[in-house]
């Protein structure tokens, strides 16, 4: 009953993913398929339970994800960008390598988090890539001491929305390959409603 309501409420999006949990299912699974990652929806996906057919991908992919690249984004120029070519993010409110984004923030910022080491993709300085543990103790991706996130007002590779927001308390900027805030697109410095 819950995966009828999930593929009214969700249209052909929820088909493709539960297709694709149940395909793995079905053939009897590997170790890389739903296995833990990043958030509390992980055990959702590798049992029976449809429930929450939308959430393990966009955890599951948050957790792939963990190759960080450069990409020239809009006026911005090169930045740290994830495995998808997201856009990702520091916040000043975090304090060294321990966030201070949890809860309603995790959710508008997710963090990019891995379950083995972080990848360095094209432009990136491999030493400066690290790991810190969070607060529900899922690994949540560094780049030069800072944790890394995507900003779900993204519309996908190539945006960069978030750039200059102030929300929960503090900025959000894009982050160069150096591993430094981007702050010359001020232009766009802008406060969300979080």
């Amino acid at each position: 009953m819950t995966l009828q309501r999930s593929l009214t409420m969700f249209g052909r999006v929820a088909v493709v993913p539960s297709v694709a949990v149940l395909g793995v299912a079905a053939c009897g699974g590997t170790s890389g398929g739903s296995t833990t990652t990043s958030s509390s929806s992980s055990s959702s996906s590798s049992s029976s339970s449809s429930s929450s057919s939308t959430p393990p991908p966009s955890s599951a992919a948050g957790a792939a994800s963990a190759t960080v690249a450069v990409k020239s984004v809009g006026n911005l120029g090169n930045i740290l960008v994830d495995s998808q070519g997201r856009t990702v993010y520091l916040f000043l409110a975090d304090t060294g390598k321990t966030s201070n984004c949890n809860g309603a923030c995790a959710t508008a910022w997710p963090p990019v988090t891995v379950t083995g080491t972080p990848g360095a993709g094209s432009g990136v300085t491999a030493s400066l890539l690290g790991t810190t543990t969070r607060s529900d103790g899922s690994t949540q991706v560094t780049y030069n001491g800072h944790p890394l996130y995507r900003f779900s007002g993204d519309s996908g590779a190539g945006t960069a929305n978030g750039q200059g927001v102030t929300a929960f308390g503090a900025l959000w900027y894009v982050v160069s390959p150096a591993g430094a805030q981007v702050t010359s697109n001020s232009s766009s410095s802008s406060s969300s409603g979080y």
